[in-house]
């Protein structure tokens, strides 16, 4: 039965579907468009076209009588198919709309969503109707579940744990297997328990845009696993949903679970690309409305420029997508309750017409600036697919960043391949790439590892990437690995590698957790999960992805360990400074930060050129760490010191002198499987030790005393 679908002019702004009185308005961008149709579906796949007959500013809008929250339709827009220019529009394809609330249905067949014929340069456009192969949008109310008080964690407190959402819960025993892998399985009591009793204060969540397969995995008969294939920048991953059709309620729910136990959550969000590919691409959404106000483009032709190595990269320079980047954020965070987002790739964003990164660019402004957004966290991944894009340490005030160069440098350091001169900086909050900035040393998002790479077990465990399930012939993922096996590739029997891997994959968590900065984990590594040496998962939904939740007793030694490091950076606000340190005097009399050779000499400048050293000591003055209570009251802690030998040989160590403190108390020893001090007797100053091969040792030294210092 048709719909009564009179028509009234309605208004360009906000744009997307929205119900109003007398039914819904809907809203469009598509300038180069002569006429966009709103395209209604039943049930039984029938479709009612509705012309709508308003362009304000290039958008396409009008009030349609008779439409309810629930509706399905889509868009079809008829205008030039010109590719040498760019431009795609071809009513022949159903597309979703860039604002869609809420997503349903398939991709099923990639060729009915081609745009053209034979040639996607030349030649006339495919009169192929791809309805009934491609998702469709629904009409959606606002509102829903209480997403709870947001926690607002100051950053210098803040423990990331990256997860996925479906892998995450997917082969949990405690979870309800209808709510494994879903947004109300990461809700589940006992997956909350977990992320509480770990320590951890926000989860940063692998993509959770509606995302479709790329058209080299279907065309291979695989699939997406990650989500780096966005289709819709408003609507939660349906797949995620318990119940389909459900998935903003659900989302919400896990939000307010969360929430609850002062846990927040930030997305991963995926601005710089879409689903779509290339020109040989499908036509989903995007490209049929205006490829070239959403797509960077080679000047003068109609082939995209690509810069994510994705296929296509959008348009930071355009306000088309300006206001879709900005709109979709402030949705999240006002509607969805989310308190922050990780930009995959965000060196794009700075990159307006695919030109010279520019942290003043009108995207990255427009971010900063917006009086919701500016209240959020938000984390930069600083590079794209290019050299140019390499950005690490050159974005602006507000933004936080993925530390490549630490994560690079703590790897290289524990398998012995580089000395102590750059390693002083990651420990110490990178001072070299954000204090000239105006920003502080949690702006540096440290990490060893990421759902990118290595898992930390593999990492220890593997010197070579093994990507044969991935169907691209080992080729794919990065050879810059930074690994060591420990003497054997891949899985063994042998005690002697299995003690050294495990101790190692301790130096790296405790050099994390102790290091000036916000720490970030993976979710896993502290069940000692294995990809069995793949770096590049992206594609395998399986258990070579999903956390492995029966703990071996390794698995339970590694996880003491990790809450055990986690809880004494959470006591001790001098391993988490909000300020870089710059050699001040403290009240205990001594400066904030002094730097130790094995002799308990201080380091001379000489010393840092030595690349053979593999011995740093680390000392932090704890009578101000300059950290603050949510009151603003200044804290102070115990000073610490922090020995690192990344040498295979055991280490001669003379402890610092009486100026430096009167006692000095082991508090963590990674020779141990749970970190427990091998001999916790409290030690007077100068004294002697011997610390392992490739081990961490971690001192406690209270009420340090003023020193005596030439």
């Amino acid at each position: 039965m048709a719909l009564d679908t009179s028509l009234l002019a309605g208004r360009p702004f906000p744009l997307g579907a929205h119900p109003e009185a007398g039914g819904v308005r809907f809203a469009v961008s598509a300038p180069p468009a002569d006429a966009v149709e709103v395209c209604l579906i039943s049930e039984d796949g029938g479709e009612q076209r509705v012309q709508l007959t308003e362009r304000t500013f290039g958008v396409w809008h009008g009030l349609v009588a008779g439409v309810t929250p629930g509706q399905r339709y889509g868009y079809r827009v008829h205008g030039p198919y010109d590719p040498a220019r760019g431009l795609r529009c071809n009513p022949a394809k159903l597309l979703v709309d860039p604002y869609a609330r809420r997503i349903t249905g398939a991709f099923t067949d990639l060729q009915a969503a081609l745009g053209y014929a034979v040639d996607p340069m030349h030649g006339p456009p495919s009169s192929v109707d791809s309805l009934g192969s491609v998702p469709l949008s629904v009409v959606t109310s606002p509102g829903g579940p209480d997403t709870g008080v947001k926690p607002e964690v100051p950053f210098e407190e803040a423990v990331v744990y990256e997860l996925h959402v479906r892998g995450f819960t997917k082969r949990h025993p405690a979870v309800p297997p209808h709510l494994r892998g879903t947004y109300l399985g990461l809700a589940h009591p006992a997956v909350v328990e977990h992320l509480v009793r770990l320590g951890v204060t926000t989860v940063e969540l692998l993509p959770v845009h509606a995302f479709v397969d790329e058209p080299a995995l279907i065309r291979d008969g695989r699939h997406n696993y990650w989500g780096y294939s966005p289709l819709s920048y408003f609507a939660p991953h349906p797949g995620y949903a318990s119940e389909p059709g459900r998935e903003i309620e659900e989302f919400r729910t896990m939000v307010a679970a969360l929430h609850a136990v002062g846990i927040e959550v930030l997305i991963d969000v995926v601005f710089n690309h879409t689903c779509e590919g290339g020109p040989e691409g499908p036509t989903l959404s995007y490209r049929g409305f205006d490829a070239p106000g959403y797509y960077l483009h080679i000047e003068g032709g109609g082939s995209t420029l690509d810069i994510t190595g994705c296929g296509n990269t959008l348009e930071a320079g355009s306000p088309q997508v300006v206001r879709l980047v900005t709109d979709s954020l402030r949705y999240w965070t006002t509607e969805l309750g989310v308190d922050g987002f990780r930009f995959d790739l965000a060196s794009t964003l700075g990159r307006p017409h695919g030109g010279r990164f520019d942290r003043a660019s009108a995207m990255l402004t427009a971010i900063t600036t917006d009086p919701v957004l500016s209240r959020c966290k938000l984390i930069a991944e600083p590079w794209d697919a290019t050299g140019d894009g390499y950005r690490v340490g050159d974005f602006g005030v507000q933004w936080a960043e993925w530390n490549g160069r630490y994560r690079d440098t703590v790897r290289d350091f524990w398998r012995g391949h580089t000395g102590v001169r750059d390693l002083a900086y990651r420990l110490s909050g990178s001072s070299d790439l954000y204090a000239d900035d105006l920003r502080r040393p949690w702006q540096s998002i440290n990490f060893i590892t990421a759902h990118d790479g290595f898992t930390l077990r593999d990492l220890v465990s593997y010197n070579e990437k093994h990507n044969e399930a991935n169907g691209e012939d080992n080729r794919d993922g990065t050879n810059d690995n930074r690994s060591w096996n420990c003497g054997a590739e891949g899985e063994t029997t042998d005690p002697a590698i299995l003690s050294l891997r495990a101790r190692q994959a301790r130096n790296l968590l405790a050099t994390l957790l102790f290091s000036t900065g916000t720490p970030m984990l993976t979710a896993g590594d502290e069940l000692w999960r294995t990809q069995g040496g793949n770096n590049n998962a992206y594609c395998l939904d399986d258990e070579t992805s999903w956390v492995e939740w029966k703990l071996t007793a390794d698995a339970e030694s590694m996880l003491a360990f990790t809450r055990r490091v986690i809880a004494l950076r959470a006591d001790s606000p001098a391993l988490r400074q909000p300020e870089f340190f710059d050699g001040r005097t403290t009240p205990s009399g001594a400066p904030d930060l002094v730097w130790f050779r094995a002799d308990g000499e201080e380091m001379a400048e000489t010393d840092w050129f030595d690349d053979s050293r593999r011995f740093l000591g680390m000392w932090i003055d704890g009578s101000t760490s300059l950290s603050r209570t949510r009151e603003g009251e200044l804290v102070s802690d115990d000073s610490w010191l922090l020995l690192l030998n990344a040498s295979p040989n055991p280490q001669e160590v003379t402890l610092p002198g009486p100026e430096y403190g009167t006692t000095y108390i082991p508090a963590l020893d990674t020779t141990t499987p749970d970190g427990t001090p091998t001999t916790p007797t409290p030690k007077p100053p100068t004294t002697h030790l011997t610390l392992h091969p490739r081990s961490l040792l971690l001192l406690r030294v209270p009420e340090p005393t003023p020193p005596t210092r030439p």
